[in-house]
């Protein structure tokens, strides 16, 4: 990464309120061109909301959204066409097929058709989805969906990539292929904001991580400043963000 770049990333004070209640609380972090980043948290705590707020999905209470140097909301266009998505919940086009909806994610970043359509045939090859290309997404499973959000996501060639969950109920070859991508793209220069559950798959491969409780990021920084001794990330994020203690009186019969 060059110093000389802007941060692909960069929040202050980022604050999102449903109902009075936050549901992210004063974030604040930075990241870095060309780093493959991991934001972590548990079941509730403001992941997906951080995500949607860096795509201008959902507007902030309070605090400010920089991206690849463009102000979020103001420059939201600028912004958006050089970021790539995979939502948690692949909100995909069930009555498109899956070549189809490829292209036309294409051009709607404005790729002309014949190149729309040129990106699409060798992205349905790359993510081996050529026997399903023309079956509908309403029939694809979760995985096929999730490869169809990711090729989807690559056709307009983004800076930064934003995805969440995108390894979820993806088969152990469909996930060995995306991760392959994804670090292809990391050495060309691309940044990843990546949120997962599979705490190995971070650990192998994050150059830098973030964990979010209760709306407040609790620690951030490289896997080996942040670590003690022989720690894995799993039990880096349950000494941070804690578990539920273990008593004689819990289920006796187990």
């Amino acid at each position: 990464m060059s110093d000389s770049l802007p941060p692909a990333i960069e929040v202050r004070e980022l604050r999102k309120l449903y109902g009075g209640k936050p549901a992210v609380d004063g974030l604040t972090l930075t990241v870095g061109q060309g780093c493959f980043f991991g934001f972590l948290g548990p079941n509730g705590a403001g992941k997906t909301t951080t995500i949607r707020m860096l795509m201008g999905l959902a507007p902030p209470t309070s605090g400010s959204i920089s991206i690849l140097g463009h102000s979020m909301p103001r420059e939201a266009i600028a912004i958006k066409s050089r970021i790539g998505l995979v939502p948690d919940d692949t909100l995909l086009f069930d009555h498109l097929s899956g070549g189809e909806y490829i292209e036309f994610v294409g051009r709607m970043y404005g790729l002309g058709r014949g190149l729309s359509r040129q990106r699409t045939a060798e992205l349905l090859d790359l993510f081996e989805l050529n026997g399903a290309g023309r079956k509908l997404i309403g029939e694809y499973s979760k995985g096929m969906r999730k490869r169809v959000a990711m090729a989807a996501a690559l056709i307009h060639r983004p800076s930064l990539y934003l995805l969440d969950e995108p390894f979820e109920g993806v088969d152990a070859v469909g996930a060995r292929l995306m991760k392959e991508i994804l670090l292809d793209q990391v050495r060309q220069g691309a940044t990843i904001f990546l949120t997962s559950h599979v705490l190995e798959v971070v650990e192998r491969l994050c150059d830098r991580v973030a964990i979010i409780n209760q709306g407040r990021i609790v620690i951030e920084g490289s896997l080996d400043e942040l670590r003690s001794g022989q720690e894995t990330l799993e039990d880096l994020f349950v000494r941070v963000v804690g578990g539920p203690a273990r008593s004689q009186d819990n289920l006796d019969w187990l």
